[in-house]
């Protein structure tokens, strides 16, 4: 573990900061109870700590004013999820881009079989960019949805989403974004970018843990429930509760879990959101200037670097992807991701579907110029082997 090269952090950022791991410990320990259900001052502390994270997510993503329509789900998925099926229903439209992960597609598709939704899907050009233009040209009158992935966790790209919420915004349509790869590395304004809705996840480049996520919803913006449950107030009220955050909450929150989240925002905060972006996108150049001009090697929507996030995608000519990968760990002790990353039509847009996808490497903020170096090596020495074994 010592001698590891971590490059899956497009999958889940690690290692945490120690300061994640120290909060999370704390506070388990000394108020690891069950907030919002009892008076007593430990269920109030955690109480306490929960609604500071509230407060601090809705003012990271600029939201509005008030913090309540910050709810906490399990991860993205989930949230997408509540967003989906709490949105769109018989008779609706929706419009989606072929950049999105299957927590999105995975629902849309569901709703289009199972509820006569239509649904509409734009692509994008060989850079790997959506045109808004393309969307605006699919409204419809019955379109109620347009939900766009913010940075691609495939290829890296980050999408025009504040002219494409402006066209929403003219036409009173809904816009939601997933954020799973870009809250943390790039700013998100709700406001500036009339953004309706933010889907988010914990574990990635806010820092926090698994297992936590949610989504904030614009003063304005109505999801319907779709699940009921306990909310810890009201409890003689036989219909699930319909003001925000019990609306779109369930039972027990994972209180760790968002203990773990406000300490990774705080110190995303504290290190400047910017500085960390800079520091991975250098060393995502790095990658591409040691691999883009080697023959045997091809890189996929990296022309340059401009929105873009630190995820590399790439193969080596004549290899399948999960041999490279197996490679990479076994023999050179780098952890990557292979396949499909769940977003099918990315792969399809950029030809990679019938040798099975491609290599990402996820460059996070515990990275080194030292780590890149030995990847760039490693990748290079691979392709060799390759090239004498094709001879």
């Amino acid at each position: 573990m010592e001698k590891l090269i971590y490059l899956d952090n497009g999958a889940t950022s690690f290692p945490k900061p120690e300061e994640v791991y120290t909060f999370m410990d704390t506070f388990y320990r000394n108020f690891g109870v069950n907030p919002g259900r009892s008076g007593y001052d430990m269920c109030m502390e955690a109480g306490e700590v929960v609604e500071e994270t509230r407060k601090m997510l809705a003012d990271f993503f600029n939201g509005g004013t008030d913090p309540n329509r910050l709810c906490f789900s399990y991860n993205s998925t989930d949230a997408l999820n509540l967003i989906i099926f709490g949105l769109l229903g018989k008779g609706d439209h929706a419009i989606s881009t072929t950049l999105e992960h299957n927590s999105v597609l995975r629902p849309l598709y569901h709703l289009s079989q199972d509820e006569g939704v239509e649904v509409d899907y734009v692509g994008f050009n060989n850079k790997g960019f959506i045109d808004p233009d393309d969307i605006k040209k699919k409204f419809k009158k019955n379109t109620k949805l347009v939900i766009v992935n913010h940075a691609s966790n495939v290829i890296g790209t980050v999408q025009p989403i504040k002219e494409i919420g402006k066209y929403c915004r003219e036409q009173g349509i809904i816009f939601a974004i997933d954020a799973s790869q870009s809250a943390g590395k790039i700013p998100i304004d709700m406001q500036e970018m009339k953004i309706d809705i933010v889907a988010f996840t914990g574990h990635k480049s806010l820092l926090g843990p698994t297992g936590i996520g949610g989504l904030y919803v614009r003063d304005g913006v109505e999801i319907k429930h779709t699940r009921a449950g306990g909310t810890g107030v009201r409890s003689a009220v036989r219909t699930h509760l319909f003001e925000y955050p019990y609306r779109l909450e369930y039972g027990t929150l994972n209180t760790v879990g968002v203990a773990g989240l406000r300490a990774g925002v705080k110190w995303v905060l504290e290190k400047g959101m910017e500085n960390l972006h800079h520091h991975e996108m250098k060393l995502t150049a790095m990658l591409r200037e040691g691999l883009r001009n080697e023959e045997g090697i091809t890189l996929y929507c990296q022309e340059d670097l401009d929105n873009h996030i630190s995820v590399f995608l790439f193969n080596v000519d004549g290899m399948e992807a999960l041999n490279t990968g197996t490679l990479l760990d076994v023999d050179y002790n780098i952890a990557c991701r292979t396949g499909l990353h769940c977003a099918p039509l990315v792969h399809e847009g950029i030809g990679t579907i019938p040798i099975h996808g491609a290599v990402r490497f996820g460059v996070g903020p515990f990275n080194t110029e030292e780590h890149i170096e030995e990847a760039i090596a490693a990748v290079k020495e691979i392709r060799d082997m390759q090239q004498k074994k094709a001879k």
